[in-house]
This record gives structure tokens, C-alpha cells and sequence, in this order.
């Protein structure tokens, strides 16, 4: 092993509003120190400014995915409900034949909602 993550930071145009919707889906503390880089404690989820941040498409790749969380889950339509409150857009149902469901955070990342 050379080392182990530290952080997985997600660029975004508003860390703080990101941050907050991470801390509704998976727990953890916002930690803002007023910089351009926002942590979320205890998830090791970053989240950093980018001016001219442009989310990426699913599932065309004219603005990669560049990278996705897998977020397990016991109910499914449980957990769709609470990250559509928080300001998910859903993307891609594959709760039938796979048992996954593809969602874009606030900023536009794509992540999954995975049935455990």
C-alpha cells in the first residue's frame, strides 16, 4: 500500500449548498472555513469552487462522468424520496433489472442509489 484516501472532492459552483446535500445523504458535518474548499467531516467527501464548473451528462459522454458515488441502501424507494427532497434529480432507472437507480446531485454528478 502507498497510501490511503484522503478526500474524494467533487468540483461544484457552491461547495457550501453541496456539502449540505451530502450531509442529507450520507451523514457528516459541514466544515466551511470561508475558503473555495468545503468538507464534509466524517464522509470523506471535499467539495471545491470552480468558476465555470460544467456538470457532466448522463450517460453521453460530450461532458464525462468523470466519477460517481455508489450509495448503498436498504430501501430503495425510501432513500429516492429523501434524495429527491434534498435536490437530486433522478437520471436512470435500473431498479428492476439491476437493482441501482442513477441520480445527479445539485452540481450535476451523477450517483447511485444501489439496493444492499
Amino acid at each position: 500500500m502507498i497510501g490511503k484516501v484522503q478526500a474524494y472532492a467533487l468540483d461544484c459552483p457552491d461547495p457550501v449548498a453541496l456539502a449540505a446535500f451530502y450531509a442529507g445523504l450520507v451523514g457528516g458535518e459541514v466544515v466551511d472555513d470561508g475558503s473555495e474548499w468545503v468538507e464534509l467531516k466524517g464522509s470523506g467527501l471535499c467539495f471545491q469552487r470552480v468558476p465555470d464548473y460544467r456538470s457532466p451528462s448522463w450517460p453521453g459522454q460530450d461532458q464525462p462522468q468523470q466519477a460517481h458515488l455508489d450509495i448503498e441502501v436498504t430501501d430503495l424507494e425510501a432513500a429516492q424520496a429523501r434524495v429527491l427532497a434534498l435536490g437530486a434529480t433522478l437520471l436512470e432507472d435500473f431498479s428492476g433489472t439491476k437493482g441501482w437507480r442513477v441520480f445527479a446531485d445539485p452540481a450535476g454528478h451523477p450517483f447511485c442509489l444501489c439496493r444492499a
